[in-house]
């Protein structure tokens, strides 16, 4: 499942990435002409809260999931209600920029991460597009934890 969220939904896109999920995040730039085009040819499913953009969306026949909460959790057990997450692929994409992450070697990140987190860790991958790093710190292990109780979640629905 691929998805595009608009420019008001930028933490729900990091979350979606975090879940795996392909997600194409709008730039302030970007028309609602641009964004329904980008959805159309990419087959994404439409995640707004713009109602204008909602119906303009149903016109043309896109899936949509219109977005009524501002709460980022709220909005999370809408969305992973009505999409089907790959759990293998649950923290595989760059928060940032969507790419799919590669594991590099543990002696490619030195002077490239916190000497200490190289230090404690021994996996690490990396984003081709941004060059971000990461590993499985603390960080890692409070986005497991809320990725697990959303999926126990949507198995209770």
């Amino acid at each position: 499942m691929k998805v595009l969220c608009d420019q008001m939904l930028g933490s729900l896109a990091t979350w979606l990435r975090f879940l795996g999920v392909d997600t194409y995040y709008a730039t302030d730039e970007q028309s609602d002409d641009e964004l329904l085009e980008v959805a159309q040819k990419e087959k994404r499913m439409l995640l707004t809260r713009d109602k204008e953009l909602i119906i303009r969306a149903h016109s043309r026949n896109l899936p949509v999931i219109p977005i009524e909460d501002d709460d980022l959790d709220t909005q999370l057990e809408l969305v992973v209600s009505k999409i089907q997450i790959d759990e293998s692929l649950i923290l595989t994409r760059c928060a940032l920029c969507n790419t799919p992450l590669q594991q590099v070697e543990k002696d490619k990140v030195q002077h490239k991460v916190p000497e200490k987190v190289f230090e404690n860790h021994t996996l690490f991958w990396r984003c081709p597009q941004c060059n971000k790093f990461y590993w499985k710190g603390t960080h890692f292990e409070k986005i497991q934890q809320k990725i697990k109780q959303l999926l126990k979640e949507k198995e209770s629905l």
